[in-house]
């Protein structure tokens, strides 16, 4: 016999803003797998899949830009940048499995869970995702203009795309041209293809004439998106990745102007991690830190090295969170500096 129960959770964040990985995070992202077939791509997986779908430069797509408003108090970033002739566009990601309608200032999403005998209906009130990313190109609008890149406003394009076959929207969402579910991912993408004969109008063409980016703005915008900060990131040896803001570690100096990465080595053995004990010693970590932008044919050139005790802790404030987070170094691959 079935049963159903239905509780309403509060929870004013927006999904996956913990993680760069753009499916459920740890525990969540391993349930909602269990119960569908289907497995929702990463962002790093889906950006590949951009590339590849549209044939765009790496300098024509950016991910993770902390674009600051006016006042400088904004704290989100926008989770992919596409710069193409048509225009900027500027896309959120959602992995969300489920059914979202809209309800005044917030969203619903309704998940069905199967457990045994058991129907569980969850529903999480969530954010508006197309409010934060209307507000978050408004804010990149703004700064290109401080930056001394004028762009019309009609040419940024907020757009959220959801992962997830297993999404659905109600009917008054399905009407949003700005919100692209699964099955429109690809025509989106494809429909962002530039030939030749554009390419050539964009660079003759003046923008006020063509109503396109024109080639000269297009690249006075790459320059500015090229100085824009991204986060820092923490990848796990679990394989888990975190964003935020790398605080600092106890035994590590380091000029973030000049270092890029940081790759943290450990004892992999259990019998030597246990005879370094005996004799006395608590295990170490070995920190290399590899300079910024140094990438030759012999691979990264080294900036520094040391090492540290295993569980020596890394001080890192992850995006979305109120206090910063004490990471033990022996659980650490690499640290990713953003500029």
């Amino acid at each position: 016999m079935q049963r159903e129960t239905q509780s309403i959770k509060t929870k004013m964040h927006q999904l996956g803003s913990l993680l760069t990985r753009f499916h459920l995070g740890s525990k969540e992202s391993e349930d909602a797998q269990s119960q569908s077939p289907h497995q929702t791509p990463t962002l790093h997986d889906f950006i590949h899949h951009v590339r590849k779908l549209t044939g765009m430069r790496e300098e024509d797509v950016y991910s993770h830009l902390r674009i600051h408003d006016q006042l400088k108090t904004a704290k989100d970033d926008i989770n992919i940048v596409i710069l193409t002739g048509q225009g900027i566009f500027c896309i959120d990601v959602k992995p969300w499995r489920g059914t979202v309608s809209a309800h005044k200032q917030n969203w619903h999403l309704q998940v069905k869970e199967e457990d045994h005998n058991l129907t569980n209906t969850c529903i999480e009130q969530i954010e508006d995702p197309l409010k934060a990313i209307m507000t978050k190109t408004a804010n990149l609008c703004g700064h290109l203009k401080r930056s001394g890149v004028s762009v019309r406003q009609s040419l940024f394009f907020p757009r959220v795309i959801f992962l997830s076959p297993d999404c659905e929207f109600d009917e008054e969402l399905r009407k949003r041209k700005e919100l692209i579910s699964h099955g429109q991912t690809d025509d989106f993408l494809k429909s962002l293809r530039e030939g030749y004969i554009a390419w050539m109008s964009d660079a003759l063409t003046p923008s006020w004439l063509s109503g396109r980016l024109s080639y000269r703005q297009m690249e006075s915008v790459r320059e500015v998106l090229r100085r824009v900060g991204t986060w820092d990131l923490v990848s796990l040896h679990c394989g888990e990745q975190l964003k935020g803001d790398f605080q600092g570690c106890q035994y590590i100096a380091l000029n973030r102007q000049e270092t890029e990465t940081l790759e943290f080595s450990r004892v992999k053995t259990l019998s030597a991690d246990s005879l370094w004990a005996l004799l006395g010693h608590a295990p170490q970590v070995t920190v290399k830190m590899y300079k910024r932008g140094s990438q030759g044919w012999l691979g990264k050139s080294l900036n520094a090295s040391t090492t540290i005790p295993s569980s020596t802790a890394v001080i890192f404030r992850i995006s979305g969170e109120e206090a910063d987070a004490k990471i033990p170094a022996n659980t650490i691959h690499s640290i990713l500096l953003s500029n």
